[in-house]
């Protein structure tokens, strides 16, 4: 089973997950030529997927969608309240309504040889998801664009050998900065995105010995820094109530604008 992050951030999303049957990509918020590039350089390419798999109609994990459903008849698995409202969204063009596939939070179905689980979170999006993927006995959850975490995703999230979790923004940084102050309230508040310190504090609930890779995703172009979201997740593990220091794992930082590490488990 294999994770490999084709673009993560406020302009856009694109996330490929597979195995050596199973090609899956969780959204679509490049253009289909990024898409492309981005499948090509790991050996694969857009026709040779099973489907993708929606988190949120917001335009930065939709925005090629249309493309790339049109062009190879792509299976899209969304919920009901995103299908909708992807239908409804006049920027990506018309796409087939057969291609859409209803999924429910807490509701696993297959494709291919692999498991997918959505789960319920919290953001200001119709009914938004995240994904756990599973390959056997191998399991990855991509979890971004919340506001907030909760017991309901501690409990699920657990076991993970691969965890992608959201670390948008520093902080200080987003209150300091120029953005108006009703969108620094909806980036703060419950159904908005995760501070590095607040992913930090979320990822030392989720460690354990057998915890293969953490790759810190979706940041902030104006808010945040990779090398800060990297040091702030870094130290919450490490001053944190857990038996770890944030050298015990490979801690990744998604690219905002091209490929980055693919972990294998």
């Amino acid at each position: 089973m294999e994770l490999c992050s084709i673009a993560s951030g406020s302009s856009g999303n694109c996330i490929y997950t597979g195995s050596d049957c199973t090609h899956l990509m969780i959204d679509a918020g490049i253009s289909g030529k990024r898409m492309e590039q981005g499948l090509n350089t790991i050996g694969l390419s857009l026709k040779e997927l099973n489907g993708i798999l929606i988190t949120h109609e917001h335009s930065d994990h939709i925005a090629g969608l249309g493309v790339a459903a049109r062009k190879y008849g792509l299976p899209v698995y969304a919920t009901r309240g995103t299908i909708d409202a992807i239908l409804a969204n006049r920027n990506i063009g018309k796409v087939d309504p057969a291609l859409f596939h209803e999924v429910k939070a807490d509701e696993t179905f297959q494709i291919g040889d692999m498991q997918i689980s959505p789960i319920h979170i919290s953001h200001d999006a119709a009914d938004p998801v995240a994904y756990i993927i599973r390959h056997g006995k191998k399991s990855a959850a991509v979890v971004t664009d919340l506001g907030l975490y909760n017991e309901y995703l501690l409990t699920r999230l657990q076991g993970m050998d691969i965890l992608f979790l959201e670390a948008n923004h520093d902080v200080r940084m987003l209150q300091a900065g120029r953005y108006p102050y009703p969108l620094k309230r909806r980036i703060l508040g419950e159904k908005g995105h995760l501070s590095n310190e607040t992913s930090g504090k979320f990822l030392c609930e989720l460690l354990h010995d057998q915890l293969k890779a953490v790759f810190l995703g979706h940041l902030s172009q104006e808010n945040n820094y990779a090398s800060l979201a990297y040091e702030t997740v870094r130290l919450e593990i490490t001053m944190g109530e857990n038996p770890y220091s944030g050298n015990d794992f490979p801690l990744y930082v998604a690219k905002r604008d091209g490929i980055s590490e693919c972990v294998c488990v």
